[in-house]
């Protein structure tokens, strides 16, 4: 399951980091060389940049690549450390499942009303509700590393996927 989420997080992510890469290339290509850019690319990247971010959050969790205040670990016993790791995965679960929660309940808003970007009109429902679902992809990590065998897991150095 966890090289499953690994391989279409990353696939995901990349491809839409390689999209952005192609379209800021040809953007910035037809606008030296032709003086014409392309029509929406500002809008088409920020939609790319959430699949980007979005997508990889469950991989940044999985890896515990998140940023820590790790000064005083020293001080802590090992048992109150695995304590601690616990109920901060806990509590971000908690918050990722309700942040999922209100990103679809925003999609399915979005939905309703026909909510669509400026210049391309593309539907906006579809990327919130990605948000929510990768939310709470990340928020069921988080919930396995605060009971299963991941606990016990530090964190890694560099090179996700």
């Amino acid at each position: 399951m966890k090289k499953t989420l690994e391989l279409l997080c990353g696939v995901l992510s990349g491809l839409a980091l390689l999209a952005i890469m192609l379209l800021t290339f040809f953007d910035v290509s037809g606008r030296k060389l032709l003086s014409q850019s392309i029509t929406g690319s500002l809008e088409l990247t920020e939609l790319l940049m959430v699949v980007v971010i979005f997508g990889a959050l469950p991989l940044v969790s999985l890896k515990n690549e998140h940023v820590v205040f790790d000064s005083l670990d020293a001080l802590a016993a090992p048992w109150l450390q695995r304590i601690q790791r616990a109920l901060v995965n806990l509590v971000c679960a908690a918050l990722l499942f309700g942040l999922a929660y209100l990103m679809w309940r925003t999609g399915s808003e979005f939905a309703v009303t026909g909510e669509t970007t400026a210049q391309l009109k593309i539907t906006k429902a579809p990327f919130i509700q990605g948000m929510g679902v990768l939310c709470g992809l990340t928020g069921l990590v988080h919930l396995f590393k605060a009971f299963g065998a991941a606990q016990e897991e530090e964190s890694s150095e560099g090179g996700t996927l």
